[in-house]
């Protein structure tokens, strides 16, 4: 019987770190940012839509399907892998799709004046997702070393990887709650907002790899990372996590406003 627990223990807590991409703090500090900046169209808009839910409530609705048969289809539209020396446009596409396609396809169904309010909501649900994904930059690492994921390194002395070390490490090394990070970030004035927020999310694809070429650039394979990586790249990742809210602000605010 004991064996048997043991067992338990082991499969949650596996599954558990399996199922936390960028984490959930991280998604829902997005949402949460990214609430501050709706105008009061999209906000109407959402809230019909999401019937209430709020966008860090449903911030983690595209990995929480991840376990579902149903919906494996849109594992690759989480990330894309580009090698540095290529761009999106000339690197030849995932015929299993991508975040950059997967993204044309939220927006194309949300303008749609034919798809069901059932589709339009699914879609912003991952439409969310993906704004958040899109910003962590190693969801727009190599493919070689899947985004980090192949990448082993040390935490703090424990077993992990670079992925693993954006996507929730030093999140949760920093120790605040989603909305503690999202009422704390660094003010922005109305002309810094809207520069941050210009673009397209191919402009922000192309952002991510700028930092994610200094991560690969500046991170050694099996490191022991701890202080002093916090300490040059915590506030680089809250800077990721501002920028992905205010521009999902302002791509709802051009979709739905």
């Amino acid at each position: 019987m004991r064996k048997f627990l043991l067992f338990l223990v082991v499969l949650c807590t596996t599954f558990h770190a399996y199922a936390d991409d960028w984490g959930k703090t991280g998604h829902r500090t997005t949402g949460a940012i990214a609430e501050q900046y709706l105008t009061k169209k999209a906000r109407k808009a959402i809230e019909k839509l999401l019937d209430g839910e709020s966008l860090a409530l449903v911030s983690t609705y595209a990995d929480e399907i991840k376990s579902d048969a149903l919906y494996r289809k849109y594992g690759p539209q989480h990330y894309v892998n580009i090698p540095f020396e290529t761009d999106y446009d000339q690197h030849p596409k995932n015929e299993r799709g991508d975040i950059i396609q997967a993204i044309d396809t939220c927006i194309a169904t949300l303008k749609s004046e034919t798809a069901t309010k059932e589709e339009k909501a699914f879609q912003l649900r991952l439409l969310i997702h993906f704004i958040g994904d899109l910003h962590q930059p190693l969801h727009t690492g190599l493919s070689e070393d899947k985004g980090g994921n192949d990448f082993q390194v040390q935490w703090f002395r424990d077993g992990t990887n670079l992925h693993s070390v954006w996507d929730t490490k030093m999140i949760e090394s920093y120790g605040m709650s989603y909305t503690e990070l999202a009422s704390n970030m660094p003010y922005l004035t109305r002309k810094q907002r809207k520069t941050m927020g210009s673009g397209t999310h191919r402009d922000w694809l192309e952002d991510s790899r700028v930092m994610v070429k200094d991560i690969y650039a500046n991170t050694e394979k099996g490191a022991d990372l701890s202080y002093r990586y916090m300490y040059e790249y915590f506030n680089k990742l809250r800077g990721q996590l501002q920028k992905g809210g205010v521009r999902l602000a302002a791509l709802l605010n051009e979709v739905l406003g």
